[in-house]
């Protein structure tokens, strides 16, 4: 099995409006996002491998925000940038744009873990960057 970080790039087609479990409703623009989410619990990254069959329809229920998101006909995966046996799901967070506060971030101190308005380039710096920054300060330790 294996473990990490991984940001899922979503497209979403058309405006939407949502309830999005305890964070109430969420106004999503069209555009691209990036939700960041880390691999690291049962199954590793098989969780993205849900949330594409959560987007593509092949699967109901919804357990994290991004869940009710994906589950939207308008939203889908459109690209994975993963960080394989890394912890870095709040470094990557941070170094993209601001979404939906507190969306994604129910169990740590970031102001949320998805970003709008995003590329797949964008998302691929942030996880270079986050390693990067991750193995700078193990090196000062």
């Amino acid at each position: 099995m294996t473990v990490g970080t991984y940001t899922l790039v979503v497209d979403v087609a058309r405006d939407v409006e949502l309830a999005v479990g305890a964070l109430g409703s969420v106004a999503f623009d069209a555009g691209t996002y990036a939700y960041t989410g880390s691999a690291f619990g049962p199954g590793g990254f098989a969780r993205v491998d849900r949330h594409r069959e959560l987007a593509a329809g092949e699967r109901t229920g919804t357990h994290w925000h991004v869940d009710y998101l994906l589950a939207h006909d308008a939203a889908s995966v459109r690209d994975v940038v993963t960080t394989p046996e890394r912890d870095v799901e709040c470094a990557v967070a941070r170094r993209l744009p601001a979404g939906p506060e507190g969306f994604g971030a129910s169990d740590c101190d970031c102001d949320g873990h998805l970003a709008a308005g995003v590329t797949r380039d964008a998302v691929a710096r942030a996880h270079r960057d986050a390693v990067a920054a991750t193995d700078a300060t193990d090196d000062e330790a």
